[in-house]
């Protein structure tokens, strides 16, 4: 019964995307400079940003690459993939053949051209799927593989093991960078899998495995020490619920991109991570790790987050009560999170209270994820 309520709203989240998320973000989202636009206000005005990061000039690029592959107007949805790329791959590259964080929003000139591996993740990303929408016309691929050279010449670490987060490289490691970097991997498998990607992916799950979870119950810790040691104070004792169950969904598409079966610690983190669900099911944002809310705040990446988890383990499984709580997350996001006119409230405090003051471009990349995910596991 749940997987055919599952399946209803998966035809739900196909006509959010249709009618109202992708037509407002192609008609608000993209700015006078051309770039695309940094938030929209609570209203859903456009809103004039002085700069640009370059991860929402790749998250955008993706979220169409997405529309476009999911059947939304492909004149609109090519034309502004298209502009992505030419972004992300012309005045977002730095002359050594890196991306930097941020772009002044109407010169297109660096703001801050620091090379960091989370936009550079993202650039990656964008770029796979930008190919597999474009079918290469664009040299998307050709492009990526670009900028992975230029990310394994400079910021390789091949001493620890993953790479710098930033050049020069910061003092405390950091895990998410490398989480999207993976993601990144097994996009540009998919869309060039004679570009020995998987290689790659299977480095950083064994990073993850080795040193991400080395901590007290195996959970996924967020910030360490240069070599991977475990950091001290709050940066070893507390983990984010979010994130959890996005390796999750990782793990997934790698065993299925492998033809090997899900590495057991997925399911220690999916019943970690369940369990720290406030009542209602929403996931928080930070926990220690005897499950205990350090931070009950919510944002809107959280639950995509849980919804994909949901339906990676259900794919496992195809357990009656995880299509109930895939069901019970998607409920959450369509009624506390997403508008009816196709942007979101980003961030809620503990209490409940909106805290967030406008819509950021950001966020999009997450919902276009895991709604697309959903339309795919449900064939809707």
């Amino acid at each position: 019964m749940s997987k055919a309520a599952l399946r209803r709203r998966a035809k739900e989240a196909r006509h959010w995307l249709f009618e109202a998320c992708f037509p407002l973000w192609s008609e608000r989202g993209i700015g006078e400079s051309g770039l695309f636009r940094e938030t929209l206000s609570l209203d859903h005005a456009p809103v004039q940003d002085e700069i640009t990061r370059i991860r929402v000039q790749a998250r955008q690029t993706y979220v169409f690459a997405q529309a476009a592959l999911l059947g939304w107007k492909p004149d609109i949805s090519l034309d502004l993939v298209h502009h992505g790329v030419r972004t992300l791959s012309g005045t977002a590259r730095r002359e050594d053949g890196l991306v930097g964080r941020t772009l002044n929003a109407d010169s297109h000139e660096y703001v801050d051209d620091t090379p960091d591996t989370y936009d550079l993740a993202f650039t990656l990303y964008a770029l796979a799927v930008a190919s597999e929408a474009l079918d290469d016309g664009s040299g998307a691929i050709a492009s990526a593989r670009a900028l992975l050279d230029a990310l394994d010449g400079r910021m390789k670490d091949r001493i620890n093991g993953g790479y710098a987060e930033s050049l020069p490289p910061p003092s405390q490691r950091s895990q998410n960078p490398h989480m999207h970097l993976l993601e990144a991997c097994m996009a540009l498998h998919r869309a060039d899998p004679e570009g020995d990607h998987l290689t790659r992916a299977s480095e950083l799950i064994s990073l993850f495995q080795a040193k991400f979870t080395a901590g007290p119950g195996g959970l996924l810790g967020e910030f360490f020490a240069p070599d991977w040691a475990e950091g001290a104070g709050d940066a070893a004792r507390i983990v984010e619920p979010g994130h959890q169950f996005e390796w999750i969904w990782l793990l997934s598409q790698h065993a299925r991109a492998t033809d090997q079966p899900i590495p057991p610690i997925a399911g220690r983190l999916y019943s970690f991570a369940t369990s720290t669900l406030d009542p209602d099911g929403r996931a928080i944002l930070e926990v220690t790790r005897d499950g205990a809310p350090h931070n009950a705040g919510r944002r809107t990446w959280s639950q995509t987050e849980a919804l994909k988890a949901h339906l990676a383990m259900l794919n496992l499984t195809d357990d009656d009560a995880i299509a109930a709580a895939a069901c019970q997350s998607f409920d959450i996001l369509m009624d506390e999170y997403l508008t009816p006119e196709g942007g979101w409230i980003d961030q809620y405090d503990g209490d409940g209270h909106i805290v967030s003051t406008n819509m950021p471009a950001s966020t999009g990349y997450h919902v276009a994820l895991a709604f697309s995910e959903l339309i795919r596991a449900m064939e809707a």
